[in-house]
């Protein structure tokens, strides 16, 4: 027969058990303004950057590194949008919209402004806007 762990050790085992579920409740937002440092940025990217599916790509990196902020194309030909996120996973990014892109995709340069320190993330998710 086993021993049964002490009633401590099984209330910790269980709230341990419950620390994802609790992740995913309150959302990507909060458990990343939780953690460390946050950052934010503006960009654009110019090139061959519309109709070659760089926003739907975009979103995917994004989602994939855990970012949140949005892109949208411009009427001038460019793509532009915002990135928040823990510092590191924002500098992922802004590599990746500066060096890789969507695959049909041409970046001749990306811009970055605004760059700066929040206390806290203003989007909840990645998206595109039209």
């Amino acid at each position: 027969m086993r021993a049964r762990p002490p009633p401590a050790a099984a209330a910790a085992a269980a709230a341990a058990c419950r620390a994802p579920l609790r992740l995913l409740r309150t959302g990507l937002a909060a458990a990343m303004s939780a953690a460390r440092p946050l950052k934010s940025v503006d960009y654009e990217v110019f090139g061959r950057v519309q109709g070659v599916c760089f926003r739907m790509y975009t979103e995917d990196e994004a989602k994939k590194i855990g970012v949140v902020g949005w892109v949208k194309n411009t009427s001038k030909g460019t793509v532009t949008g915002q990135v928040q996120g823990p510092e590191e996973k924002v500098n992922s990014m802004m590599s990746w919209l500066s060096k890789v892109g969507s695959p049909s995709s041409r970046i001749d340069r990306t811009n970055f402004s605004n760059e700066k320190t929040i206390s806290k993330l203003e989007y909840s998710n990645f998206s595109i806007r039209y």
